[in-house]
């Protein structure tokens, strides 16, 4: 004759599910998102006269290329060649339409011609929606 099982000394073992809970949490903490990954050498040109929009009131869609003063192209502190660049203009395109908004940060000391640089990229893509990033508040002169 069988044996019936014992239930007085039934119990769970939490570890494997603790192990689990600790495994997500460290996961969660790694992938946040800390800073805001904008170049932070960009010095913005005043921008007082323009339309002012909050970081709510852009679709998710947009895309934001810095220009620093060097010369240097980077999307989320990123560094770019030109051909990265056009690649990733080449992706959103096809992920949303050529009407998707570019967003341009240049520093207020960059030439022109690294600006105008990227500008063609953004056309060879096909991509004509571009906008000037500046600041809303009005600097006081330098001395």
């Amino acid at each position: 004759m069988a044996k019936k099982p014992n239930n007085e000394d039934a119990s769970l073992d939490m570890t494997p599910m603790i192990d689990v809970v600790f495994q997500l949490i460290i996961f969660f903490v790694v992938t946040l998102k800390m800073t805001d990954d904008k170049d932070t050498t960009i010095k913005l040109e005043d921008g007082s006269h323009g339309i002012v929009l909050t970081q709510d009131e852009l679709p998710p869609s947009q895309l934001t290329i810095d220009v620093a003063k060097t010369g240097r192209v980077s999307l989320s502190n990123i560094t770019l060649t030109d051909q990265m660049l056009a690649a990733k203009i080449r992706e959103r395109k096809a992920k949303f339409g050529p009407d998707f908004p570019c967003m341009i940060r240049a520093d207020q000391k960059a030439p022109h011609r690294h600006v105008a640089r990227v500008m063609n990229i953004c056309a060879a893509q096909g991509v004509w929606k571009l906008s000037f990033v500046a600041i809303a508040e009005h600097k006081k002169p330098q001395k």
